[in-house]
């Protein structure tokens, strides 16, 4: 069988669990050939769309540096998830479903599913925001921004869709480092939203004499968090999570953002 190409991110904790494991046994490791242990590309979003375009059926993760634009409004920014696995709940007759795990009466747990228009100098894109890639970007939670409106909203915000937060409202203008996935359905041609897995920390640009030697700049990478509150309105509005537009209105949007830019 030919080889596949492993993309492996050492920021991550499993990752590097994986990498201390092989280094402890070395049998195992002698099995691994480095050569397909590859680093992340790093493509404009014009060159991923090429990649899509060639004919390609390989799933793909890059890098893309862009600017947020703006939300995709008319979208749902989340989806109601099982508490265990993440996969998103189905309502049943008097309590939320998992089909994944097969239990019923499951706590049901925002998580982020935001849509994001987004361009570089290259092209204009749709980022699908998803899981952890919404706290990286935001530094809080689905669950405690769908929590802060419903309390500050009572019995309306229990029964209604949350709409766009101001934690995601205010990243717009903000450039970033996207781990983006290709996936299936892009490949079908299916969709051209791209999903987002990570939010990546941006280069530091090198010290330039002009500046002597005192710029300094900081770069953090957000740490994941375990737990999520789970929101009482997630049992409710299990329709709200989902947050799909045909790939036909989000080409129309795509071409006004152009337009709106002069490109």
């Amino acid at each position: 069988m030919s080889s596949s190409r492993v993309f492996m991110d050492c920021d991550v904790q499993p990752t590097v669990d994986y990498i201390s494991w092989l280094g402890s046994n070395p049998q195992s490791a002698e099995l691994v050939n480095a050569e397909v242990v590859t680093k992340r590309e790093t493509l404009t979003i014009g060159e991923i769309y090429s990649y899509i375009r060639d004919g390609s059926n390989k799933e793909a993760f890059f890098e893309c540096t862009a600017t947020i634009d703006d939300v995709v409004h008319g979208s749902t920014w989340y989806y109601i998830s099982c508490s265990g696995c993440h996969t998103k709940a189905t309502k049943g007759p008097t309590s939320l479903m998992c089909s994944k795990c097969g239990k019923v009466n499951i706590s049901g747990v925002p998580q982020y599913r935001a849509q994001l228009s987004v361009y570089d100098n290259s092209e204009q894109a749709v980022f699908v925001l998803l899981g952890d890639a919404g706290f990286e970007l935001t530094g809080k939670h689905a669950a405690e921004l769908v929590s802060s409106y419903v309390e500050a909203n009572g019995d309306q915000g229990v029964t209604q869709e949350v709409p766009f937060p101001e934690a995601l409202i205010s990243t717009i203008g903000q450039k970033h480092n996207f781990c983006v996935k290709v996936t299936k359905h892009n490949l079908d041609g299916k969709s051209r939203s791209l999903t987002v897995t990570k939010i990546l920390p941006l280069e530091s640009p090198p010290v330039t004499e002009a500046s002597g030697g005192n710029y300094n700049p900081i770069t953090s990478e957000v740490g994941f968090e375990t737990g999520t509150k789970v929101c009482e309105a997630s049992k409710i509005r299990v329709d709200s999570a989902e947050g799909s537009k045909s790939n036909g209105d989000l080409d129309e949007m795509g071409k006004a953002k152009r337009l709106k830019r002069g490109v």
